[in-house]
């Protein structure tokens, strides 16, 4: 089980629990934080559930797949930290990740 904390645009932080295999987003839908959708349910296919990684968490998150990076095209303000948080496995590993979500999402 991880914490994750999503910050958003205004500053507000929230944190929450995700079992390990689950997706960001799914912890992210399913505690109902402001400015996840997710309108595709995790199957990659939108870019509403768009996040920016923390510096300190790139490395730890992985690569983007070229799938994720051609869904990207379609979110605004994308940054190198950019991610979908339906592409991120919660794992041990990311225990106390940080995530900024977007003022808006596609």
């Amino acid at each position: 089980m991880a914490k994750i904390t999503f910050v958003g645009h205004d500053g507000t932080e929230v944190t929450h629990e995700g079992n390990n295999g689950m997706t960001v987003m799914e912890v992210a839908i399913k505690n109902s934080v402001v400015g996840i959708d997710a309108d595709c349910g995790g199957a990659c296919a939108c870019a509403t559930c768009h996040v920016y990684v923390r510096d300190e968490w790139v490395a730890k998150t992985g690569d983007r797949a070229e799938m994720e990076s051609d869904m990207l095209d379609f979110a605004f303000e994308v940054k190198d930290n950019s991610r979908l948080s339906c592409q991120l496995k919660i794992s041990d590993e990311l225990d106390g990740l940080t995530l900024d979500v977007p003022e808006k999402q596609f």
